[in-house]
């Protein structure tokens, strides 16, 4: 028996700062904490729009990353859902961190366990830090740009499943669903009959997350802030998977849509989306 030995370690070619990692985990793992308290104690919940929930619990989570942030990066801006201005705003620093305090509020507020803090460390307008962590599960998912993606430390790999017919694919719908509703629906009913199953969990950067693991072979999603998939999509890219635009162009946080798979199921996921536009005339949902 022959052997090809054993599997090279990657090594980053310029890695990012340890330090940032180690900020990144230690801040959604203090979120997680925060989370897991107000299940227990109760939580206030406000509505931002018809169907849209914050509580009280992405407010303090949001303020104790903003707090350990500017203590440590006091040059570095800060994008995050609650409290930022705007999402398009420019940022002054070649550093930016973008953190979703609670992806999956709507999950969070019905007790549903399906629900995590997500953040990513911008570099120049680049990706290349991502921690998100899911207290349920305890389970954490790092990626730092170049240096690999892992769950709890061990690494995280796609599925290597190859049809489209064969996978099981996950999306999401935006909080103004009925804004856009037969046009989303559409998009869903082609998956659906293209796939072996899909399914919708409530969590975009969660979604993501199962791309990177193989538990999901794709996922499709439009009308999405940075904060939604900054740190997924990089955690996809490290475990080797694939992360473009709906219409294939190169992954960029601020396009409000995406497509991530294992890679293999890529293309056919692209193609059926772009049936699916010119059938109906139209394009893609960015707002």
């Amino acid at each position: 028996m022959t052997s090809d030995g054993p599997t090279p370690v990657r090594v980053p070619l310029s890695a990012p700062d340890p330090v940032f990692l180690a900020t990144a985990v230690e801040i959604v793992l203090r979120a997680g904490e925060i989370q897991i308290a107000g299940r227990e104690s109760g939580f206030r919940v406000a509505k931002k729009g018809a169907i849209d929930l914050v509580t009280e619990v992405d407010l303090a989570c949001e303020r104790m990353c903003r707090a350990v942030l500017a203590e440590r990066f006091p040059e570095h801006d800060i994008l995050a859902e609650e409290l930022s201005s705007s999402p398009s705003a420019p940022s002054r620093s070649r550093h930016r961190w973008v953190f979703d305090p609670l992806d999956g509020t709507t999950n969070y507020a019905h007790g549903l366990p399906i629900y995590c803090a997500s953040l990513a460390l911008e570099l120049d307008g680049r990706v290349v830090v991502g921690a998100i962590f899911d207290p349920s599960r305890q389970e954490l998912f790092t990626a730092e740009r170049g240096g690999g993606a892992y769950l709890n430390g061990v690494p995280l790999r796609p599925s290597r499943t190859a049809t489209l017919l064969d996978a099981l694919l996950v999306t999401g719908f935006p909080y103004d669903v009925h804004r856009n509703l037969d046009e989303l629906v559409d998009m869903f009913g082609a998956f659906l009959g293209a796939s072996r199953a899909v399914r919708r969990l409530g969590s975009a950067a969660l979604d993501l997350c199962y791309v990177a693991a193989g538990r999901f072979d794709g996922f499709w999603e439009q009308l999405l802030r940075p904060w939604d998939v900054a740190a997924g999509a990089l955690i996809v890219e490290e475990a080797g998977g694939l992360v473009t635009g709906m219409d294939g162009a190169p992954f960029d946080p601020a396009a409000a849509h995406l497509v991530a798979s294992n890679g293999r199921v890529h293309d056919a996921m692209l193609a059926l989306i772009a049936g699916r536009r010119r059938g109906r005339g139209g394009g893609i949902l960015t707002d």
